[in-house]
């Protein structure tokens, strides 16, 4: 059976539209299970189409003739509410549905001005969804399935208990789907506290195509690396890149030195206006920067495809994170390069990482616009030793860059 057929014809129109083909992994788990309207708790990695996994599913239990809102998607930063809402309207078109995206940072009475057309779908970030609920503009009495994406980071940004006023003003009937690239053990415990029987969908790896990504690392002095991607930006084409600094402190810092010496970036902060955000991705997304700089926080869910490097220039505080990141490049089966720029003292936790994850690593430089090697850590897999001739690979640092100013970066949840 097609997995397409169930759904509705402007479904499958937008679904070719965008040139999708077969559904993913995490797509076909959450389509078989259509009908059931049970709760769920759905893990699968970044990239894996997660969006569509949970929003088809959800669109059927939205009607046209219903002039309230039925469907609630929640995300814990504006950037991912905004790529979401983008998405539903995309896959809503021709069906009579319409839709408002709650934001904080937004315009309140606009947004107010778009609850009295009705909509079916509302999207949004948790902070304006409780708001406009205790102004009394937003009835919830219609809503079918309420959805909590990148729930463990709902979690570690402190927005349980506005998530939790949202549900409570629902019915017990409706549908709650708890959504994420990686579940950590509090995400999901407060996800089964919440749910009913929740039936829980997680997507390994072997489910995944495999990635085409190689890994590899550049030492240098961190007074010296700002420089140091200076010269990766110059040297390596074609290249549309995303950068991770962290916190907003040191992404300010790190951005004056490269637009000092030259270097075409775009900043995507956590205090960014929502004009100055879109801004910013419309010039990535349309080449016009090759460079993206960001943090953890405000990149939290960004979806752009065809990012052909992910660059480490702070080194992630531990492995989950090292995920969410470096997944923004070769999706789908896709080729690209993962990039960390490292001290002398932060080389060993290179190592120490590509060995527990049995990666085959290479320590690089540019030497007269150049990228060359200088040794490389094979992995203890056969397997992956083979793809590693063909790919050299690489990746993991871990270090507490900052902590400090990552507190900035609550400025941009709402």
């Amino acid at each position: 059976m097609n997995d397409m057929n169930q759904f509705p014809v402007y479904i499958q129109q937008a679904w070719e539209k965008a040139g999708f083909g077969e559904p993913t992994a995490v797509q076909k788990e959450v389509f078989g299970s259509i009908g059931n309207h049970q709760d769920m708790i759905i893990e699968s990695p970044t990239g894996t189409g997660k969006t569509l996994a949970y929003l088809l599913p959800a669109l059927l239990n939205v009607s046209a003739d219903v002039h309230n809102a039925q469907l609630v998607i929640l995300a814990p930063t504006r950037e991912l509410a905004m790529q979401i809402y983008e998405v539903c309207q995309q896959f809503t078109a021709g069906s009579g549905l319409t839709g408002a995206s709650l934001i904080g940072g937004a315009n309140l009475q606009r947004q107010l001005d778009k609850l009295k057309k009705k909509p079916q779908y509302i999207v949004g970030t948790p902070g304006r969804v409780r708001e406009i609920l205790q102004l009394k503009k937003l009835k919830m009495q219609d809503v079918k399935t309420i959805v909590v994406d990148e729930a463990d980071s709902i979690v570690e940004s402190g927005l349980k208990g506005e998530i939790e006023q949202i549900i409570k003003s629902t019915f017990k009937e409706r549908q709650l789907m708890f959504v994420s690239a990686t579940i950590t053990n509090k995400a999901e415990e407060w996800a089964k506290s919440a749910t009913q029987n929740a039936q829980v969908i997680r997507v390994k790896k072997d489910q995944l195509p495999e990635s085409d990504v190689t890994h590899f690392y550049m030492v240098s002095e961190m007074r010296d690396k700002a420089e140091a991607l200076r010269k990766i930006i110059k040297n390596i084409s074609p290249l549309k890149a995303i950068v991770f600094v962290n916190g907003s402190t040191r992404l300010d810092e790190v951005a004056a030195k490269l637009e000092y010496r030259g270097a075409s970036i775009g900043v995507l902060a956590g205090n960014s206006s929502k004009e100055e955000r879109q801004k910013v991705m419309r010039e990535f997304r349309s080449d016009k920067v090759p460079v993206l700089m960001t943090t953890d926080v405000a990149a939290r869910g960004l979806d752009v495809s065809d990012v052909t490097h992910v660059i480490h220039y702070d080194q992630p505080e531990d492995d989950q994170i090292y995920v969410h990141r470096s997944g923004r490049t070769g999706r789908m089966g896709k080729s690209g390069a993962v990039i960390s720029l490292v001290t002398k003292n932060e080389e060993f936790i290179v190592k120490k990482w590509a060995q527990k994850l049995n990666l085959h690593l290479e320590k690089k430089s540019i030497i007269a616009g150049e990228i060359t090697n200088r040794g490389s850590i094979k992995s203890h897999s056969s397997t992956k030793d083979s793809h590693a001739k063909k790919h050299p690979a690489a990746n993991r640092s871990v270090a507490n860059h900052n902590k400090r100013s990552e507190k900035n970066d609550r400025n941009q949840r709402s």
